[in-house]
């Protein structure tokens, strides 16, 4: 069954933080929640939690009324919250303690995560002494270490390098197809798109668009071309009236308004004999479309 968040709102004293927001996940995967800095995303993410108490709505679990007691929750929170002047091993045994893991069992479970996510040479080190990207890992750790029902990963990729990117990435597919719900909350849109079949955006509090990411992809026309060639076609763009977004050598990404001027382009294109190595028409991203919502 999932979860579900129906009409839940939260007022700061007279600030109204979070209006009326209703969304659902009902099946294992990644949800996207998205929005501005100052959105509502992180009182949105504590109030699933069970962390805030809502003013108004419904948030359960299952069919069941969201309380820490009858949720298995991981949570990988964007502000640093590990303890500085701990040694790593010393409290991924706390935290893991304190989820009510033995020491046996929280000891294979930490012996296999730190070598998987390749830090088991800090076991023995002061977090502080950890670079930002290994200092996330731990916190990953942290966040899955006691196998959890819903795992809430906000900004999951901060700090990582591209290696350790793609390690986390294989990780959180991983943890998918063990059926694992998972609430992704970022500002690397790459991302989103990469792993979430839906998503919410919010802006000061407010829903502003959900649903299905490739329905909502699919609502928007073409309104790019990218294309690659052996020659120079600047001037076949020009005579065309299309505007060059974009040039590196000769990859071309054009603005395009009608879909046809493009199929006149490459027919011209062939009529010149210059060959084509690439020709794609691209709709919006979702970095376009996040924009288009909340830039104001």
């Amino acid at each position: 069954m999932g979860l579900k968040v129906e009409n839940v709102s939260k007022h700061f004293g007279s600030k109204l933080a979070v209006d009326n927001i209703s969304f659902e996940i009902n099946e294992p995967g990644v949800f996207g929640l998205l929005g501005t800095n100052g959105a509502g995303k992180s009182t949105t993410i504590r109030m699933i939690l069970g962390i805030l108490k809502k003013d108004s709505g419904n948030i359960t679990w299952n069919g069941k009324t969201v309380e820490r007691k009858n949720i298995n929750f991981g949570y990988l929170p964007e502000e640093r919250g590990i303890y500085p002047k701990t040694k790593i091993y010393e409290q991924l045994l706390f935290f893991a303690e304190l989820k009510g893991m033995k020491k046996e069992e929280a000891t294979k479970e930490i012996d296999y995560w730190m070598g998987r996510l390749k830090v088991e040479e800090y076991k023995n080190m002061l977090a502080e002494k950890l670079s930002k990207g290994n200092q996330q890992k731990i916190q990953f750790i942290i966040s899955i270490l006691h196998n959890p029902e819903l795992i809430v990963l906000d900004e999951p990729f901060s700090g990582l390098d591209p290696v350790n990117t793609e390690m986390l990435r294989e990780v959180i597919l991983e943890l998918v197809e063990k059926g694992k719900y998972i609430v992704m909350s970022s500002h690397q849109m790459t991302s989103i798109e990469e792993f979430c079949k839906d998503i919410v955006i919010i802006n000061k509090g407010k829903t502003v668009l959900k649903g299905n990411l490739q329905e909502i992809k699919n609502s928007y026309k073409a309104n790019r071309l990218e294309i690659d060639t052996e020659k120079d076609i600047s001037k076949e763009i020009e005579k065309l009236n299309m505007q060059i977004l974009k040039q590196v050598d000769r990859n071309y990404e054009i603005a395009i308004d009608d879909e046809e001027k493009a199929y006149t382009l490459m027919k011209n294109l062939v009529n010149n004999n210059i060959k084509i190595n690439k020709f794609e028409l691209k709709r919006p991203s979702l970095n376009d479309i996040f924009i288009e919502k909340v830039g104001e």
